[in-house]
């Protein structure tokens, strides 16, 4: 790889994304690649630690590597594997659980939340992914890791095992830091612009999935809820209207003082046609470039697979130091 900074990022294959998902990160990737070497997983082991059906899981890593690819990732810049193709993820991560202490994962908020919501699956994966996702970025030597507040617990994580590590058995891993982009809009959801938006939302309208045609998108935007006035301006007491522009300016990078002059006098049902217009701009393109991939399977077979052999020399260089590091005998090839 070229001497630049090496980038990492993972996404679960867990579903359809939003427009959430594309502003705070998908978006970003395409102009990523050029300044920093761009490693990019697709988490499909994280995935396991809630019930899956096997089938689905495998059509939704399909999916998303025709997403990244749809979304301008060039699998010749950037290196795009699924994580469960490079077995050094695993392997580092027992390393780095022997290092790792339980009241560390326990407080993990995450694992707090996810347990209140799997009640009936609370299994030791689900404590133990920030491991894995800490072995996942310390294998590539990872300088910068795009993250989002909800991610900051797990870098911390990474970085302190990587401290840890390099204390106890000499310098091996680089210490990650944390990678704040552009600031992007906090997208809320269109029904309930007090939580955010999420792919999970059992209420179809709240959300602007990836997958939305431009008929679809154009709908959810107009049942959008807003505000009992008819002002067009950014306010905290105005939630609805609020999140509409924030989509909005993420979508044209206009100010919130220009959206709000371009639209003065104007009302709540030309404003939402506005936005529904802006995204279906962006997104809809994607979405047929997407579907046209998620046709040739054979193509993304081939990426994830040369993907997943570039991804493994690099990872094995480092798990090679690791493993002579705590004193495991090289295996003898040939």
């Amino acid at each position: 790889m070229e001497d630049k900074k090496i980038l990492f990022s993972a996404i679960q294959p867990s579903g359809i994304l939003t427009i959430g998902n594309y502003l705070g990160a998908l978006r970003n990737f395409k102009k990523l690649q050029d300044d920093y070497n761009g490693v990019y997983a697709i988490a499909d082991l994280h995935t396991l630690t809630v019930k899956q059906d096997p089938a689905i899981l495998r059509k939704n890593t399909y999916e998303l590597a025709a997403l990244y690819l749809a979304c301008g990732i060039d699998p010749e810049k950037s290196i795009l594997f699924a994580q469960s193709h490079v077995s050094a993820h695993s392997e580092l991560a027992w390393v780095l659980n022997t290092i790792c202490y339980p009241g560390e994962l326990s407080r993990m908020t995450q694992f707090k939340d996810k347990s209140k919501k799997h009640e009936d699956n609370i299994n030791m994966g689900l404590m133990d992914y920030p491991v894995l996702m800490a072995a996942d970025i310390l294998l590539y030597q990872t300088e910068l890791v795009p993250i989002g507040a909800d991610q900051k617990q797990h870098l911390e994580l990474a970085r302190d095992l990587a401290i840890r590590f390099n204390n106890r058995f000499g310098e091996t891993f680089k210490i990650p830091e944390g990678y704040i982009g552009k600031s992007a809009a906090r997208v809320m959801s269109l029904a309930e612009p007090d939580r955010k938006m999420s792919k999970s939302d059992a209420n179809l309208n709240a959300f602007i999935s990836m997958d939305d045609d431009p008929a679809t998108v154009l709908r959810k935007f107009k049942r959008a809820v807003t505000d009992s006035d008819d002002k067009i301006i950014y306010s905290p007491e105005k939630p609805g209207i609020s999140n509409l522009l924030s989509i909005y300016c993420a979508f044209t990078d206009k100010t919130f003082d220009q959206a709000e002059q371009e639209f003065a006098g104007k009302g709540y049902g030309d404003f939402k046609l506005a936005v529904g217009q802006v995204v279906t701009d962006k997104i809809e393109p994607i979405r047929q470039e997407k579907n046209r991939l998620l046709n040739d399977k054979a193509y993304l077979d081939e990426v994830l697979k040369s993907g997943a052999e570039r991804a493994e020399r690099l990872a094995y260089r480092t798990l090679s130091k690791v493993y002579k590091k705590v004193g495991l005998v090289a295996r003898k090839r040939g």
